[in-house]
């Protein structure tokens, strides 16, 4: 090869190392007073952002914020005090990337202002009637739960608390019933009242008022060969989600809803508003995905 050619190859991945470089990590959860300092001035730090090795992170009191490496590795940093991106980076460690960045980008898309544009100048919506109790539960083609822990959530136009949640076989007949004063139930697949059902179908009624009630929905599970797929990918990022944090929940949503597994992203969803309910990034998360898949109707 000449010389010429050689010096030329080294600029073109000179150049696409400094592209692929030109960040350390992206911000993909927020809560609090949180700053950021890039040159002499501290800023607001704002969800999706970009920060660079030179930069600076102050957290403040009672706060946090949910990282992404470059290389998909997450870290949540939650201790109040200023933070050189650069230590933050070397935490990290020189592993190879991980298969989560696939999925934080997915995040980072589907929550931006830009999506949130589209979203609210799509036409088509799909409207499943007038119900007096609206199921937060997809259309039954993508009605598949990978994991055995489900929680349904619901809101009444009508009727009011206690609620009724009936699971029933594909003939109809009740398998399980509960009863709850909340708008949200968490269900066990491997209860053995439904551990041999292949596929439930729920409904959700007003105990005071029968006639209030839900559409049925159906939770099904994956067959033998999807169910191996998922736990496949799964597997890939199992190393870097080890924690039960709410930020790993939030992740994990992300991949659950690439994947078309909504009632798994759902789950996730809700175990991270419950783990850190004072962070907005997860509630504002979930309200979009509802909306951006046609699981609840704007008002």
């Amino acid at each position: 090869m000449k010389k010429g050619s050689i010096l030329f190859v080294g600029l073109i991945l000179v150049s696409f190392l400094t592209q692929a470089q030109d960040y350390a990590f992206r911000v993909l959860a927020n809560k609090g007073a949180n700053q950021v300092k890039s040159g002499d001035t501290w800023q607001p730090l704002k969800t999706g952002a970009k920060l660079k090795i030179g930069d600076e992170l102050k957290i403040s009191e009672n706060a946090s914020v949910g990282l992404v490496h470059n290389t998909g590795k997450p870290m949540e940093v939650k201790e109040p005090k200023v933070y050189k991106v650069a230590d933050l980076a070397d935490k990290v460690g020189k592993g190879g990337a991980s298969v989560l960045n696939k999925y934080t980008d997915f995040i980072l898309s589907s929550n931006s202002a830009e999506a949130k544009k589209q979203r609210l100048s799509a036409t088509g919506a799909v409207h499943r009637g007038l119900e007096d109790i609206k199921v937060f539960l997809p259309e039954n083609q993508y009605g598949e739960a990978y994991n055995s822990t489900v929680i349904i959530n619901w809101e009444a136009a009508k009727g009011g608390s206690p609620y009724i949640v009936t699971f029933k076989n594909m003939f109809d007949d009740e398998l399980l019933k509960i009863e709850t004063p909340e708008t949200n139930v968490q269900v066990d697949l491997n209860d053995p009242k439904l551990a041999n059902q292949p596929a439930v179908l729920v409904e959700v009624k007003s105990k005071a008022d029968n006639k209030s009630k839900s559409e049925q929905h159906l939770i099904k599970r994956p067959s033998k060969e999807r169910a191996e797929t998922i736990k496949l990918e799964i597997s890939k990022s199992a190393a870097d989600l080890q924690e039960e944090t709410a930020f790993n929940k939030y992740l994990m949503a992300g991949f659950y809803e690439e994947n078309k597994l909504f009632i798994d992203a759902i789950t996730c969803y809700e175990q991270a508003i419950k783990m850190d309910p004072e962070n907005p990034t997860y509630k504002e998360a979930y309200e979009e995905f509802l909306l951006r898949n046609k699981l609840k109707i704007a008002k």
